[in-house]
């Protein structure tokens, strides 16, 4: 459930390949209600969160843990875009993750003219990110780990801020919420959330639902399958919508130049992988079609093509493990297959590969806040997903585990195996447990889904509309997070949402590319 940072083409160089409970329950936790709710200062945000200059921003003082109320607090950052017009309410969104950054949210997926009309939009920087009391980490270091992933990342957090790491969850993070409610002095928020935004902001509505006016839920995931079950969901996926997008470059070879069919495209991309890296990628080849077969073999076109089909996937794999038990070379020091991998959520980022692939776009060094913000990211997101990962785990696929993680470095299939065998998590246990998502609302919930979406699956997203009893739209296509796409059919019937808490509207096409095929970002 990783999120797409707001630089993707400096991002990519410093980011992984990963990535997107035994406490006390929310009934028993102490009320801090009583407590004069602070007033908010308004002035400019910081600008390494790439926020608008109209943009506003205000920190605030929050318990570091809801059990202890009259204990230590920290501090959450909190950013405004006033409404420009006739104000009907607060609209609080986070952008996903865990680990997106939220200040810079509305600038980053700018919002339909309606909703930035007509709402205050608000967002609350996620406690543990930079702005809201960051974590401290140590740099890794296995050798000081007393056992497994998850233990070695709580030590070297935990050490620095004793008592603060336990409290990076889901219903912390809906409590500082409802401190930035009432600090706003409103009775009622609505709320957007993205990707995992969809489980906080259900969270937020099941624990605070008197407080809850309009809830859209934007490309939902399912909190029963976090996070090894979620993460293993999206290798498929992923690995899908790579093949789309190589097909999309292939469509517009008129443009690139760079094949007229998908395998056409993914042999050039291969090629350059392998320049990039020293050794060949392990990702395989889309289906071969009829404009790849030789001419002296158009008589047996149909065999070819299902022999090409057939060993595709096996032929990539072999012919990687080999090369990377040879070489010491690792196919994720390549930029082009990292780039690959994160922006297939998303077709307005295609046209970045396609450039890379024709040499008009070059990594770029990333800058001292880029790789701060990224690093942050990454800590963070993975105390909470260790935090969090109560999903039943397969240590069966531990061997695939170690091969692809430690061994080949394949950027697709390393989350998945890695989480839901368990050493992602190895050596640390879940600090709280799962709040069963209630509606409680007066309002019916509003879901967006995309039917090919990759990080969160459209058959597992469906546990979230039932358990939210929300009105369902099926987007086409399969980008990731439908805000600021520019979708005139659904940004219409999601302002009719916010304004009336109803639409009839069940279905829209997918958005248009609105990035330039021609120019980066």
């Amino acid at each position: 459930m990783i999120p797409v940072f707001r630089s993707i083409r400096c991002a990519s160089a410093v980011v992984g390949a990963v990535a997107v409970t035994a406490g006390l329950l929310s009934a028993a936790l102490p009320a801090v209600a009583d407590a004069a709710p602070q007033a908010l200062a308004w002035g400019s945000c910081d600008p390494i969160h790439g926020a608008s200059a109209d943009t506003q921003c205000a920190t605030l003082r929050v318990p570091r843990d809801y059990s202890k109320p009259n204990g230590p607090t920290i501090s959450v950052t909190v950013s405004k875009l006033p409404a420009t017009g006739a104000k009907r309410g607060v609209l609080v969104g986070n952008p996903g993750g865990p680990g997106g950054d939220g200040i810079g949210m509305f600038t980053a997926s700018a919002p339909s003219a309606q909703m930035r009309q007509e709402w205050d939009l608000v967002a609350v920087q996620p406690r543990g990110l930079i702005g809201s009391t960051p974590v401290n980490c140590d740099k890794v270091d296995a050798s000081t780990a007393s056992g497994g992933a998850g233990a070695l990342n709580r030590e070297r957090c935990e050490k620095n801020t004793p008592g603060y790491t336990k409290t990076l969850t889901t219903e912390t993070n809906a409590r500082d919420i409802e401190q930035v409610r009432r600090a706003l002095g409103v009775e009622k928020v609505s709320l957007y959330g993205i990707s995992y935004g969809t489980w906080l902001m259900s969270t937020y509505a099941t624990l605070f639902p008197s407080h809850t006016d309009r809830l859209v839920l934007d490309s939902a995931m399912d909190p029963k399958r976090a996070w090894g079950e979620l993460l293993q969901d999206q290798t498929a996926g992923y690995k899908a919508r790579a093949h789309a997008m190589m097909a999309w470059i292939a469509d517009h070879d008129d443009v690139y130049h760079l094949g007229k069919t998908p395998l056409a495209v993914y042999q050039r991309w291969s090629v350059q992988v392998e320049r990039e890296a020293g050794v060949p990628p392990s990702f395989g080849a889309p289906p071969a079609r009829v404009g790849d077969v030789p001419a002296g073999l158009k008589a047996v076109a149909q065999q070819y093509i299902d022999g090409v089909n057939l060993t595709a996937d096996a032929r990539a794999r072999i012919e990687n493990l080999v090369a990377t038990l040879s070489t010491g070379k690792v196919q994720a020091t390549s930029p082009l297959l990292g780039m690959t991998r994160q922006v297939a959520p998303s077709r307005n980022y295609w046209p970045m590969v396609a450039l890379r692939m024709t040499g008009k776009s070059t990594s770029e060094k990333p800058s001292a806040d880029m790789v701060r913000l990224v690093t942050n990211s990454q800590d963070m997101q993975s105390l909470m997903l260790c935090n969090e990962d109560w999903s039943a785990k397969d240590p069966f696929l531990t061997p695939a585990a170690m091969l692809q993680s430690l061994v080949t470095g394949d950027v697709f299939e390393t989350a998945g195996l890695t989480y839901k065998s368990g050493i992602g998590c190895a050596g640390s246990t879940p600090v709280t447990s799962l709040i069963p998502l209630r509606n409680k609302l007066a309002v019916r919930p509003l879901q967006i889904q995309s039917v090919g979406d990759p990080q969160t699956p459209y058959g597992a997203s469906m546990a979230t509309r039932k358990a939210m009893g929300a009105h369902l739209i099926t987007v086409g296509g399969g980008d990731h997070g439908q805000l600021g796409r520019s979708n005139k059919p659904l940004d219409a019937a999601i302002a009719e949402y916010l304004r009336t808490g109803r639409t009839a509207v069940t279905k829209v096409p997918q958005a248009p590319i609105t990035a330039s095929l021609t120019q980066l970002p």
